[in-house]
C-alpha cells in the first residue's frame, strides 16, 4: 500500500512547488510509481511537469468537488513513473465551495484513498495558505514534508503550521506524522544560510532531513521548460540534492531502491 505526503508550508516561495515535482520525478527515477497531486490553485506543479494549464479540463477541482472519481482526472507526464492530478485556476473557488458541506475537512481524503493500492507514493502539493485546501491534504495524508528555506524569516509562521498540524492530529487525522523538514534554496557562502540550518538542526533535531536541498541556477530555470530537474540537467546540483532526498524517503519508509 502506498503513502501519501503532503508538502506543506503556508509561507510562499519556500520550496514546497519544486519539492513537489522534483520529488515526484526522482522516485520515479528510483523506480517508484507516483501520483502528484496539484492542489495549489496557482498550479504550479501542474505546468512545472509539462501541462498546459489553459487546457485542464479534469482535475483537483473535480476531485474536491466529487463530480469525478479521482481515475478519472489522472493525466500521464512525460516523467518516468510519474502521473499527475493537475490543478486549474477554478480551484480558487473549492473554500467557498465547501464551506456549507459536510466533513468538508475530508472530501480529499475520500477521494483518493483507493488510490494507495495503485502507488508506491501520493505527493500533495498544498496551497501556501492554512485554508480549506492545505487541511483538506493534510486530513488526506499519512505524513507531511515542511520545506524551510535557509533565510532570515525562515522560523517564522513554523509554529502556526506545526500548531495547525496538532490540530489535525486531534480532530481529523490521529496517524498524521511528520515526514520531516527539509532545508532549502541553502547558498553554503552565506553566514545566514549556516545560521538557519544550525538553528532548525538544533530545535529539531532528527525531524530534519539530512539532505539539504542547495541554491541552483538549473533548479530555478526547469520549471519554465515545464521539466523536473531531472529531465532537464540530471548532472545538476539540484538534481543530486533531490535524488538524494529520494533515497532518504525510500529508505526512512523501509523500501529498497
Amino acid at each position: 500500500m502506498g503513502k501519501i505526503i503532503a508538502i506543506a508550508n503556508q509561507k510562499g516561495g519556500v520550496g514546497k512547488t519544486t519539492t513537489s515535482v522534483n520529488l515526484a520525478a526522482s522516485l520515479g527515477v528510483l523506480e517508484k510509481k507516483v501520483l502528484l497531486i496539484d492542489a495549489d490553485p496557482q498550479a504550479n506543479a501542474t505546468s512545472g511537469l509539462g501541462i498546459d494549464v489553459d487546457g485542464v479540463e479534469l482535475g483537483s477541482y473535480q476531485l474536491m468537488e466529487h463530480t469525478k472519481t479521482a481515475r478519472e482526472t489522472i493525466i500521464s507526464t512525460t516523467s518516468p513513473n510519474v502521473d499527475l492530478i493537475p490543478a486549474h485556476i477554478d480551484l480558487v473557488a473549492i473554500e467557498i465551495e465547501l464551506v456549507d458541506k459536510d466533513e468538508r475537512e475530508y472530501m480529499m481524503k475520500k477521494a483518493i484513498i483507493d488510490l494507495k493500492n495503485d502507488y508506491d507514493y501520493i505527493l500533495i502539493d498544498c496551497a501556501p495558505s492554512l485554508g480549506l485546501l492545505t487541511l483538506n491534504a493534510l486530513t488526506a495524508a499519512d505524513s507531511v514534508i515542511i520545506p524551510i528555506q535557509c533565510e532570515y524569516f525562515a522560523l517564522e509562521g513554523l509554529g502556526k503550521l506545526l500548531n495547525t498540524i496538532k490540530s489535525v492530529q486531534k480532530l481529523h487525522n490521529a496517524e498524521l506524522d511528520i515526514e520531516g523538514m527539509l532545508l532549502t534554496m541553502y547558498d553554503s557562502r552565506l553566514r545566514l544560510s549556516n545560521q538557519v540550518v544550525d538553528e532548525v538542526r538544533k530545535h529539531f533535531g532528527d525531524m530534519v532531513f539530512d539532505t539539504v536541498i542547495q541554491r541552483n541556477v538549473r533548479l530555478s530555470e526547469a520549471p519554465s521548460y515545464g521539466e523536473s530537474i531531472i529531465k532537464y540537467d540530471a548532472a545538476s546540483k539540484g538534481a543530486t540534492n533531490y535524488l538524494n532526498m529520494a533515497n532518504e524517503i525510500v529508505k526512512k519508509n523501509k523500501q529498497t531502491v
